[in-house]
């Protein structure tokens, strides 16, 4: 690591950890334009609306296996060890895709695949929470979604580049195969990096801990005040928690662990009712709608992708400045004022009416790219942000678990009935998102305290004294004697000097 800035090395591993989330972002942006592809029709014999259905939803049925695997096994095998796993099990997956001889072939290649992604997204940012600082963990965690949006942007344009270069089966072929490249990429890079140093002293491996930390925040200084107080800290915790004899089961017998997990289900439930999924797997649908063809659609879709990039890329820059509270509430109330405008649009000028003007085209192009960046800013990274952070060592890894278990659950809800929905209801099926969008927004102002900048060993005292209807909420009440220390800390190393840990 030599001289590097210690956070900006976490930030690096970390970003190494989601090329992971690059390859859930790659299938969805790939997908639409795989099912949209006249050679993929054409060899499947005309799939029909169920058909396409079940390519799309059982990825995410694979992945809610997925996510429920990685409970099991990132307590027992590392953070390390669950990110190889997962990768094996993703590349197989999209080999069956990508060498599909009829539709079964390919449903089963979804299905696997998508247990791979859901193994990666439940422990990526659980792995990146336990690695950074307090400071920047926010957009550290945030990087699973922005390396989705890679992902999304890079399949964008490469399955347009194939719409366009090719007319036969390696029009969608070659952008199912190439997802492997960078899933074997971290798959055989990954045991390079560090482990979670909260894993390995849960394990009593307790001079590798001690190190870990070490390398991560202080150029690997034992000695460092900081690594002492945090090494101190964790295992006071887990001493604790052992002393109880914790366990999982707690999520749902103790009162504020049930109030986490059932904040982060109803947070990963609500982000798939935003409406995105039907964004993402039905656009070309969609914009066919209002009279673009297939070639247009790949590429405003593509465009999209890049709108989103840069959404997310704006989240990591304030995510840990402006907190997760606020943004969550405001990007629900802009989602939904952009559903209002796409539904009026769709009723005003239905897909049955001829030669619809293009004013009607623009604006509701316009709408869905407004749409794509409030999301992209606020309620995707948030999702992945905030279960990651919440829970304590013996909960954490089956809290995250579960609630990536729930945005899958609802993925493939909205993916299965998108594709009737839209042929079948037309602009109504829209009112769900308006409606869900808006009450979201007001759960969360209720409910969902902020949890910016609090040190994961200190989140117990957080949600046990935070009160259940949060506006009246001043965090700073419910400061620790923690906090105040590692705040001192880090003033003092950032002017320069060293201090002696009081623990």
């Amino acid at each position: 690591m030599g001289l590097m800035d210690p956070k900006l090395y976490q930030f690096l591993v970390s970003c190494f950890a989601s090329v992971g989330s690059f390859s859930y972002g790659y299938d969805l942006g790939i997908i639409a334009q795989v099912v949209a592809s006249e050679s993929f029709v054409e060899y499947f014999n005309h799939p029909n609306s169920t058909d396409i259905g079940l390519v799309v939803s059982l990825f995410t049925a694979g992945a809610f296996v997925g996510a429920f695997m990685a409970g099991f096994i990132s307590d027992r095998i590392g953070r390390r060890g669950t990110i190889a796993t997962a990768t094996a099990i993703f590349i197989f997956g999209s080999a069956l895709e990508c060498g599909a001889r009829n539709i079964k072939y390919l449903f089963a290649g979804r299905f696997i695949g998508g247990m791979g992604v859901g193994n990666l997204t439940m422990i990526i940012p659980l792995y990146q929470a336990e690695l950074a600082h307090p400071t920047i963990r926010g957009r550290v965690t945030a990087l699973q979604q922005f390396f989705l949006g890679i992902g999304a942007l890079c399949a964008s344009w490469i399955g347009y580049g194939c719409y366009l270069g090719f007319d036969t089966n390696m029009q969608w072929r070659l952008p199912l195969g190439l997802q492997i490249i960078p899933a074997g990429f971290l798959g055989s890079l990954i045991f390079f990096f560090p482990e979670s140093p909260r894993w390995l002293l849960g394990k009593d491996r307790h001079e590798e801990g001690l190190k870990t930390l070490a390398k991560l925040y202080a150029h690997g200084d034992t000695e460092d005040a900081f690594v002492k107080v945090e090494f101190e800290t964790i295992q006071a915790s887990i001493v604790e928690e052992r002393e109880k004899k914790a366990s999982w089961i707690e999520l749902f017998t103790v009162r504020s662990n049930f109030r986490r997990i059932l904040i982060c289900v109803a947070l990963q439930a609500s982000v798939q009712l935003t409406g995105v999924s039907a964004i993402q797997y039905y656009s070309p649908t969609i914009f066919a709608q209002i009279g673009l063809s297939t070639g247009r659609t790949l590429l405003f879709q593509a465009i999209n992708s890049i709108i989103a990039l840069i959404a997310q890329a704006l989240c990591i820059i304030f995510v840990d400045r402006f907190g997760r509270r606020w943004p969550l509430i405001i990007g629900n109330l802009g989602n939904s004022a952009t559903f209002i405008v796409s539904c009026i649009l769709l009723a005003v000028y239905p897909p049955s009416r001829a030669n619809n003007p293009r004013s009607a085209q623009i604006g509701f192009i316009a709408s869905t790219w407004i749409y794509n960046f409030s999301f992209s800013s606020t309620c995707g990274p948030l999702s992945w942000v905030i279960p990651a952070e919440v829970f304590n060592t013996a909960t954490r890894s089956w809290g995250v678990s579960i609630s990536t278990m729930t945005s899958y659950a609802f993925n493939t809800m909205i993916g299965q009935v998108t594709d009737k929905a839209m042929n079948e209801a037309g602009y109504k099926y829209y009112f769900l998102f308006i409606i869900c969008n808006f009450t979201n927004a007001i759960f969360f102002w209720a409910v969902l305290p902020e949890t910016a900048k609090t040190p994961l060993e200190s989140m117990n005292k957080l949600w046990e004294e935070a009160p259940w209807f949060v506006p009246p909420m001043n965090k700073h009440d419910f400061l620790t004697e923690l906090e105040e220390e590692v705040k001192e800390v880090n003033e003092k190393e950032a002017a320069g000097t060293h201090i002696e840990s009081k623990v």
